[in-house]
């Protein structure tokens, strides 16, 4: 019953760390270290997917630029258009920070697992999905910042620390794990469950610890029922503008249909594995929580809409065409 509901098992593993981390979340002499062990975190998890990456497989992926640069251009162009448009219709009604967090969640680049676990189960290009979502994860290190500079406005400015921080918490490990892949990356694809249990781990500690902040600061007294509706009614628009527009989008390119479901799940999915480290390094720990609650709503919502449309996009219902 539970795999139907929650077809990720990450999706009741984000819940459950939400939970704990407004019952319990870390407060005062134990932030800093909090803090210190969330960081260790993220470079690890950036580390591993630098280890990961397979740079063969992605020189041989860009040949396909039409594929490559529609998914490029979706990401982080529609989407960061659909994530600002967001956050303007919701500004209104909301926190100024939580309505940031939708302008935050649209330049986020595309999740890796998920994307190319839905594309593969719709029958799509699972070589060009994988690809895609690591040509987007790795472009959105340093593009999705400055996009969130340009877009955001004063909210948005980047100071030396934070480009500091970037650096040397995301890039420079990933980079790291690239240079020792040679060695390295036989042990984890012969361990993938354990590098799988370990990168979700990381991301789990960094919304634990940001999320803590943002209970600190009084997000549940902050917010109301009305609020939190607001969140859901816009993150459902988001979902259907963003798989109804990337599939639209694919039809309009005239994109073989394997391509096409590619286009769909790497471009419309967005990755809390990119967002929540990027939080912890752009914004105070007061404010990084409140800004995540849009990723992890839509987060858990696209893993779960996925699950669900990918059998039909593979075998689709007698008397329905999806063009």
């Amino acid at each position: 019953m539970l795999a139907r509901v929650f077809p990720d098992r990450f999706v009741p593993t984000l819940l459950a760390t939400i939970l704990l981390a407004s019952l319990l979340p870390v407060r005062g002499n134990m932030v800093p270290v909090a803090q210190g062990v969330s960081t260790a975190a993220i470079v690890f998890l950036f580390f591993l997917n630098g280890v990961r990456l397979p740079r063969g497989e992605v020189l041989h992926g860009i040949r396909n630029w039409k594929l490559q640069g529609s998914a490029f251009l979706f990401c982080f162009g529609a989407m960061a258009l659909f994530g600002l448009a967001a956050q303007l219709a919701t500004a209104p009604f909301l926190p100024a920070t939580l309505a940031l967090g939708f302008l935050f969640l649209g330049i986020l680049p595309s999740t890796v697992q998920s994307a190319t676990a839905a594309s593969s189960m719709a029958g799509g290009n699972v070589a060009a999905s994988v690809v895609a979502a690591a040509l987007l994860n790795l472009s959105g290190v340093a593009l999705s910042p400055l996009l969130f500079a340009a877009l955001a406005g004063s909210a948005g400015e980047i100071h030396g620390e934070a480009v500091l921080r970037i650096v040397s918490t995301l890039l420079l490990p990933f980079i790291a794990g690239q240079l020792v892949q040679r060695w390295l990356r036989p042990w984890v694809l012969a361990h993938r469950g354990l590098a799988t249990f370990m990168d979700r781990t990381a991301i789990a500690i960094a919304v634990y610890v940001a999320f803590s902040a943002a209970v600190v600061a009084g997000i549940w007294q902050l917010l109301d029922g009305r609020e939190i509706g607001v969140v859901g009614a816009a993150v459902a628009v988001l979902l259907a503008l963003s798989f109804g527009g990337a599939w639209l989008f694919g039809r309009l390119l005239k994109l073989a249909r394997p391509d096409r479901i590619t286009l769909l799940f790497a471009s419309a999915q967005k990755s809390i594995a990119v967002g929540a480290p990027l939080a912890a390094t752009l914004f105070p720990p007061s404010i990084a929580g409140m800004v995540l609650v849009p990723i992890l709503v839509y987060h858990m919502a696209q893993l779960i809409l996925s699950a669900w449309i990918a059998p039909v996009l593979v075998r689709p219902p007698t008397g329905v065409v999806l063009e």
